[in-house]
């Protein structure tokens, strides 16, 4: 604790030494140097901000008529590897694009990396047909035994 309190003394009688020295060996000469420097950025720095600001402006609308033209492209359906690298997820992929030709051929059960998502939907319409087809199939023997009921009511029975 005490060699803490050792090393923030010592910082703090260098800093003020240091400070003190400085302002006391400043020659009017140094002193005009820095009211020169100190002014002219001053005087500069409206205009150094306003040019940054207007090419700042200018790179955004160079940027925001690339993008137009990389959508308009995508749009069109011509786009080029390295137009879709720069839009970077800005295209929006059709929700159905797989077939019910491909569905039939047997695709469906082996994924590489790109096709996984599509399989998945595969599976899962498949699943869904399936419990779709039991219900319909239940409703209709349910269907069918009541119509059975009704007409056993009117059957005669000796």
């Amino acid at each position: 604790m005490e060699n803490l309190a050792n090393i923030a003394s010592t910082l703090g009688d260098r800093f003020t030494t240091n400070v003190q020295s400085t302002f006391e060996n400043m020659s009017p000469q140094k002193w005009l140097r820095v009211v020169i420097v100190a002014g002219a950025y001053m005087l500069l720095r409206p205009y150094l901000i306003k040019l940054g600001g207007k090419v700042q402006m200018d790179t955004h609308e160079k940027e925001a008529i690339e993008r137009e033209e990389q959508e308009r492209l995508a749009q069109k359906g011509k786009i080029s590897p390295n137009d879709l690298r720069g839009l970077m997820g800005k295209v929006e992929v059709p929700e159905d694009t797989d077939s019910e030709e491909e569905e039939e051929e047997g695709n469906s059960g082996v994924g590489s990396g790109a096709d996984w998502g599509k399989n998945a939907r595969r599976r899962q319409r498949k699943m869904i047909k399936k419990l779709l087809e039991a219900e319909e199939k239940r409703l209709m023997e349910t269907k069918e035994m009541e119509e059975d009921k009704d007409i056993e009511e009117f059957l005669i029975k000796d």
